[in-house]
């Protein structure tokens, strides 16, 4: 055989690995997990992630719809089957995380018993990284207020943005170029307050439904975020100029619509693609317990500059995900007795804004608290576009009023370097 027939050989073989590799996300069996629900049987597995030897591990093209675009290795493939057969599990999906170097996936126990024994033996293998199970999150927000007529500009009712001081913020930025990666429930596309600020919308909760279902907790927060100013209609986001990446990772409970559910596969997909799109923020208006795989991105996201935001619970303990990361913003509503063990705090209670339908309504929680941080975030990021988490979190502790509850405009006077925030209240931004 001539070197250039071999050299032809290992390039189809090559071509071959990757079409298998694609093929195999493709018609991964991934459950629906809205309707799924928790299971005690599932676990998460990861190998390390290691180049093949004929082609090296590259970017491939997208394969099943929820996955990164990062097809991953035959060897890192191959490694992960291996330790599946020998420890008798059951792959529901796989995925591999680039910049962690990770293969990773979902298995299925046939015994919930035998959970912890597996995961003990998977912990001992040295070719293990992680071992845990599928770990269940939620997020932090209240059932909504009675329902309200209003008289006057739904603007004068946004008492958390006078609080903030947004008015006086938004003279010198309204986010413009920054863009908030939201990991949360499905969004109302189509609601008039949020035309031209979805940049991207992604299910990984459900990867096969053909529409992008209209939820209220995410819907809340991205209309906390980033609804339109000035256009004459609902109301008016901390950072109106921003984008957001909508990444639906959490899915409501049917039998409490006001409450959803998210797990370690989901919110790892939605990570993973926040950090793939470079977005400067990202929102987590969730919580729950520490999970090894997500610390690790969420790690990650920090060491590429991107400053995360995440939500205090109403237990006030910050010992789980995602605040148990260091340099994650934690946030908590003012009016829980938590805001006073926490540095950064704004508004939770009766907070107007977007619900599905094109409509507004109040809402509570450290969710919508933390949409505001993340909105304020915004406004200093697009001054000063490398200021990095320390120096944000720094800047709004500093600006925080005598209630506990931060200042978007005496942060953004500090770091132009003029105090000039004694603008009157009651002009619209």
């Amino acid at each position: 055989m001539t070197m250039r027939t071999d050299l032809f050989m290992q390039c189809l073989r090559s071509l071959l690995v990757v079409g298998l590799a694609i093929s195999a996300m493709v018609h991964a069996q991934v459950p629906d997990w809205s309707n799924d629900g928790a299971d005690a049987r599932r676990i998460v597995v990861a190998v390390a992630e290691k180049p093949d030897p004929s082609f090296g591990v590259g970017a491939t093209p997208r394969g099943y719809g929820g996955m990164p675009a990062y097809a991953g290795s035959e060897r890192g493939a191959a490694l992960a089957a291996r330790v599946a057969r020998e420890h008798g599990l059951r792959e529901l999906t796989a995925w591999s995380i680039e910049s962690l170097r990770l293969r990773c996936a979902v298995y299925e126990l046939p015994d919930a018993a035998r959970r912890d024994d597996v995961l003990a033996r998977l912990t001992a293998d040295r070719r293990v990284r992680i071992a845990q199970p599928l770990q269940t999150f939620e997020t932090f927000g209240a059932a909504r207020a009675p329902a309200r007529h209003y008289d006057d500009p739904y603007l004068r009712l946004q008492h958390n943005f006078s609080a903030l001081d947004g008015r006086g913020a938004q003279r010198w930025t309204r986010g413009e170029g920054i863009r908030v990666a939201v990991i949360d429930t499905g969004i109302d596309l189509a609601h008039p307050d949020l035309a031209g600020r979805i940049a991207e919308h992604r299910d990984f909760v459900d990867a096969a439904a053909e529409n992008f279902p209209a939820e209220r907790h995410g819907t809340g927060v991205v209309g906390t975020i980033a609804a339109l100013g000035d256009n004459g209609f609902g109301i008016v986001g901390i950072a109106p100029a921003s984008r957001v990446s909508a990444y639906r990772a959490c899915w409501s409970l049917r039998a409490e619509p006001e409450r959803a559910q998210c797990n370690s596969f989901t919110l790892a997909l939605a990570l993973g693609a926040a950090i793939g799109a470079r977005v400067e923020i990202i929102n987590l208006s969730l919580g729950g317990p520490r999970d090894a795989l997500l610390e690790l991105l969420v790690a990650d996201a920090l060491a590429r500059g991107i400053v995360v935001v995440g939500a205090v619970p109403p237990s006030g303990s910050v010992d789980g995900f995602p605040l148990v990361v260091a340099g994650v913003l934690a946030v908590a509503a003012a009016e829980d007795r938590a805001s006073s063990q926490v540095r950064l705090a704004a508004p939770g209670r009766d907070i107007l804004t977007l619900q599905p339908g094109g409509s507004v309504d109040y809402r509570s929680g450290s969710s919508l608290a933390t949409a505001q941080v993340s909105g304020v975030v915004a406004l200093l990021r697009s001054l000063r576009p490398r200021l990095d988490a320390a120096a944000i979190d720094g800047l709004l502790s500093r600006s925080r009023s005598d209630d506990g509850i931060i200042n978007a405009c005496r942060a953004l006077a500090e770091l132009r370097g003029a105090d000039d925030c004694a603008q009157p209240q009651g002009t619209s931004p």
